[in-house]
């Protein structure tokens, strides 16, 4: 490149970043002033909104009110993980089954692991997607530390566990579930505890009260259970099925494991057999009763799972609430119509025709016409073989349309 042409270069870029420095010193963009601070330098709608709701970090900081984990150094963890490597890699017995495809993995194996590692977690992270711990316990909020297995029995033969916000239906749940857990192991250290242990087993509906918007549904209450025999538990409450109501969707039920420090006297919570199917008896706040508590009780232990209305809750209503079935339903708006227009433009004439018109009296002309054209012993006329290769002549552009969905079986035909 010459000299004259480099020069040339240089001052067309000189003259181009001035240029957009005058753009930005003007306020002017493609001809047109901006209003306000340009793009870039003005707060965002997002800025703007996280300003006007500011809040202190320290009244929103929500609270572990659970257990701590005493877990192993970092050095540790890595040696052990070294350690097993490395006997799985010289396993003579796992290299021959890995080359000839039979190694097999023992899922249940996986699942203890993963258990014990970062499942717990996991379920607090699933809590707090579906609102437990707001619902339950406001601002905090805690890890289970204890495992819990719940199961419903089903049939006699077969199990609906409880996962982590399944869906199980009423008529699942109508007998109270079976749950084990380990009673005699330290929430803190992981290792066995060297002395008796007491429990509380709450399993509350936070979606089930109905006079109350802030209360929930008390369905079982085992207090002082020793060891993690729940059988030889102090049971406050007897099981009550899920009974959601149909219409509203689905609601959860949460169950609630609490360490005792030592056995403790719950009387005032406890529910008579002539209230059990007295629900404004079974009204429940999971936060007050922990406030109350919370010296003498930790949060341990976590399950929950989804249920929705199904046939059997007719019975449980009607022969055990002794009260009606609900029935809820959304009241859908009337859909909006235009007033009616002399000469609609680009809308097909009949289809505009019908929107004001009963609907009913149009699903009636429906289906005389289909009727007209089926026998009552040989059933519908015959449909044609190639549709789209018979012509249609001397008929107005909107009918001829219809009648090219009537042969295709496309349009609104589908919706009767």
């Amino acid at each position: 490149m010459s000299f004259s042409n480099l020069l040339m270069k240089s001052g067309l870029n000189q003259g181009v970043r001035g240029a957009q420095a005058s753009v930005l010193l003007t306020g002017t963009r493609q001809g047109h002033t901006i209003r306000g601070k340009p793009p870039g330098v003005a707060r965002s709608l997002e800025q703007r909104v996280r300003e006007e709701t500011a809040t202190d970090p320290e009244v929103a900081a929500r609270i572990n009110i659970g257990f701590p984990q005493l877990k192993e150094s970092r050095s540790a963890q890595l040696k052990a993980r070294l350690e097993h490597l490395k006997a799985q890699r010289s396993s003579k017995e796992l290299e021959q089954l890995a080359r000839t495809n039979k190694l097999i993995i023992d899922l249940d194996k996986v699942q203890r692991t993963y258990v014990k590692t970062t499942g717990q977690h996991d379920l607090r992270l699933l809590a707090d997607h579906y609102g437990i711990f707001e619902h339950l316990f406001g601002s905090a909020y805690f890890v289970p530390r204890v495992p819990l297995s719940i199961s419903y029995e089903v049939d006699g033969d077969s199990l609906a566990p409880v996962y982590n916000g399944n869906v199980i239906k009423p008529a699942e749940a109508a007998k109270a579930p079976q749950i084990s857990f380990d009673g005699l192991l330290d929430p803190i250290t992981g290792q066995a505890a060297g002395q008796d242990t007491y429990w509380t087993l709450l399993a509350t509906n936070p979606d089930a009260h109905y006079t109350n918007a802030t209360a929930e549904c008390l369905h079982w209450f085992i207090a002082n259970i020793p060891n993690g025999k729940v059988g030889d538990g102090q049971v406050l409450a007897e099981y009550l099925p899920p009974f959601p109501p149909r219409g509203v969707g689905y609601q959860r039920m949460v169950f609630v494991l609490y360490k005792q420090e030592a056995r403790l006297d719950f009387g005032s919570y406890q529910l008579a057999d002539a209230d059990y199917s007295n629900l404004e008896k079974r009204t429940f706040s999971t936060l007050d009763f922990y406030r109350q508590h919370q010296e003498q009780l930790t949060p341990a232990g976590l399950a929950f799972y989804q249920t929705n209305w199904d046939e059997s809750l007719t019975h449980l209503y009607h022969d055990v609430l002794k009260s009606k079935e609900p029935v809820y339903e959304y009241d859908f708006p009337k859909p909006y119509l235009a007033d009616q227009k002399f000469f609609p433009l680009k809308q097909p004439f009949n289809l505009y025709m019908d929107k004001h018109r009963d609907q009913k009296q149009v699903n009636k002309e429906y289906l005389e016409r289909k009727l007209a054209k089926t026998h009552p012993f040989e059933g519908p006329e015959q449909s044609l073989r190639f549709p789209n290769a018979h012509p249609i002549r001397d008929v107005p552009s909107w009918l001829k349309t219809e009648i090219r969905k009537q042969r295709l079986g496309t349009g609104r035909v589908q919706d009767y």
